[in-house]
């Protein structure tokens, strides 16, 4: 009876992961490394980037699931939008106790 092979660590897929220091803050990217699955993936990535106790959460995604922007469209995507003034927060009359914006 023939089985199937095991499934090797360098077949694993690659993911990506992320990692939140603490709550209220963005969740930065780490690092990447290879996994089974899911779960295992999360597993990996608190041993490898939460050691010291630095994460309250942390995501992985499967690198190949990460769609980006094509870096020869930049000045299309991402132009200001000087025809837009009303974007442009210049109107507004904020109080002196917001003197930090």
């Amino acid at each position: 009876m023939n089985t199937p092979a095991r499934q090797q660590p360098a077949d694993w897929p690659l993911w990506e992961v992320f990692v939140r220091s603490r709550s209220g803050i963005d969740h930065k990217h780490c690092g990447s490394l290879h996994a089974s699955d899911s779960q295992m993936a999360i597993q990996l990535a608190r041993d490898v980037y939460t050691r010291r106790m630095e994460g309250s959460s942390v995501w992985v995604v499967r690198s190949n699931q990460i769609v980006a922007s094509d870096p020869d469209n930049r000045g299309s995507d991402f132009d200001p939008a000087e025809d837009k003034i009303y974007r442009h927060p210049s109107f507004y009359k904020l109080p002196s106790e917001l003197d930090h914006m």
